[in-house]
């Protein structure tokens, strides 16, 4: 049994996972998934699309952990990683399977994340960096927030460029307006999970920006780090709408 940031006993498992994958048939994949998901009482999102899977769920963590690993047996989920955190309650109300063009809406076609990932720092790595503020060539680091702008009020790290985005789809204009701020510098652009990141990555590599992703995005620095060189707490798309640097719903 686990306790939140209060000290209440937190039996409930709430994971956040995602995965670009080439996945031919998204849509026929939709109900099985959602059958899976209520046969072990689990509530939540699952987003799936040609380029992958996307989802956030929360339940019994016998139940959570046996979807995941049951998915995992799939040879095009084999490769799939989840962050975990625990709360009191239950932070959703459905359970929810939606078929989509892009796990993650960025309206550029030519970024294909499951054809090549961008380079991507560790945690523990960053950290170091942000301590020395070079990167181990030298190179001026520069952290890049690629979420909208209310979730950046809730929290980031110290010094992150913040483009007050009101939707992902903006970042790719975004960072040809703030191409200066970029240019011969290490940027690492980071987001909650990962996902929004890893394709801003890709992009700016595109661009000509020497670019990488936090790997596990703000979540995966939490769990490995805690809240060295962060303000604040961070953003989640369910009923707890933020969690602090344990990982535990904030108070």
């Amino acid at each position: 049994m686990n306790a939140d940031s209060r000290g209440t006993a937190a039996s409930v498992l709430n994971i956040s996972a995602y995965l670009f994958t080439r996945i031919a048939d998204p849509a026929a994949l939709r109900p099985i998934l959602r059958e899976r998901a209520l046969t072990r009482e689990l509530l939540g999102t699952i987003i799936v699309a040609e380029e992958g899977i996307n989802m956030f769920l929360a339940g019994d963590a016998d139940g959570v952990r046996g979807f995941v690993a049951d998915l995992q047996q799939d040879e095009r989920f084999a490769a799939l990683t989840t962050k975990e955190s625990w709360s009191a309650t239950q932070p959703f109300r459905k359970m929810l399977v939606k078929h989509k063009r892009e796990i993650i809406r960025m309206d550029r076609p030519t970024i294909r994340p499951a054809s090549g990932r961008a380079p991507a720092v560790d945690p523990v790595t960053l950290r170091r960096w942000l301590r020395q503020g070079v990167d181990d060539a030298g190179r001026e680091v520069v952290l890049l927030d690629t979420r909208n702008a209310f979730e950046v009020d809730h929290g980031t790290f110290d010094g992150a460029l913040d483009w007050r985005l009101e939707k992902f789809t903006e970042f790719p204009d975004a960072a040809t307006a703030h191409r200066d701020q970029l240019v011969d510098k290490t940027v690492v652009s980071f987001c909650t999970g990962g996902i929004r990141c890893e394709k801003a990555a890709l992009h700016l590599r595109e661009e000509g920006i020497s670019a990488l992703q936090l790997e596990g995005g703000i979540l995966g620095y939490f769990e490995h780090v805690g809240d060295d060189g962060w303000t604040g707490d961070c953003f989640v798309f369910d009923e707890r709408r933020t969690v602090d640097p344990t990982l535990a719903p904030s108070t």
